[in-house]
């Protein structure tokens, strides 16, 4: 292998949000490999070290051959020292929402990138405030079934984007992957993005 030619990039999730916030920087994977690992929090564990524990774990997860790099990363949302996790059922979705409600809450999202022997960690924290919400719209939003699968039990860009007036940081890495953070550390080991020209 030519020593310019960049690796190849095998991206550790099977997030269709992930890949499509990779496809709007210009960067396309070569391979989906995801990470299957214990995300169960330790006792105490703080959200800032459970995410990148999280991260780094899926990274390590997986066996790559020569000539090839790893992208993973993981997403918490986090009230306090309390990890909100995916909501187990429509209740602990409720109780999630409910918490958050009228208050700010912080979006922890760990990148890892494993290329040869070294593994790069970064953590990018983005703050957002999320209105009061009443009952009647609580109701409709659980109705919707839009908080399934979602760490904290909401989507940034889905449904409950009408309940966030206000965020400081990464849109991106609240959807679930920091472009910019990402970019830098994939151009350090020669992956750059592939921009398409307008076709308009």
């Amino acid at each position: 292998m030519m020593a310019d030619t960049p690796p190849r990039l095998i991206l550790g999730s099977a997030s269709p949000r992930r890949l499509e916030l990779l496809a709007q920087i210009g960067i396309v994977p070569d391979a989906l490999r995801p990470a299957d690992i214990d995300e169960t929090p330790r006792k105490a564990e703080p959200p800032r070290d459970y995410v990148r524990r999280m991260a780094a774990e899926k990274a390590a997860a997986l066996d790559l051959v020569e000539g090839e790099a790893l992208l993973t990363a993981d997403t918490t949302v986090a009230v306090g020292r309390r990890i909100l996790g995916k909501p187990a059922d429509r209740d602990e979705a409720a109780a999630f929402m409910r918490l958050m409600s009228g208050r700010r809450h912080v979006v922890l999202t760990a990148i890892a990138l494993r290329h040869g022997s070294r593994t790069a960690l970064r953590l990018v924290e983005t703050k957002v405030r999320m209105r009061s919400i009443d009952p009647a719209a609580l109701e409709r939003y659980l109705d919707a079934g839009d908080w399934q699968g979602k760490a904290g039990g909401y989507a940034i860009q889905g449904a409950a984007a009408a309940f966030i007036p206000w965020l400081e940081g990464s849109f991106s890495a609240v959807v679930g992957l920091p472009l910019s953070e990402t970019a830098a550390m994939l151009g350090a080991i020669g992956i750059h993005p592939k921009i398409k020209e307008d076709a308009r």
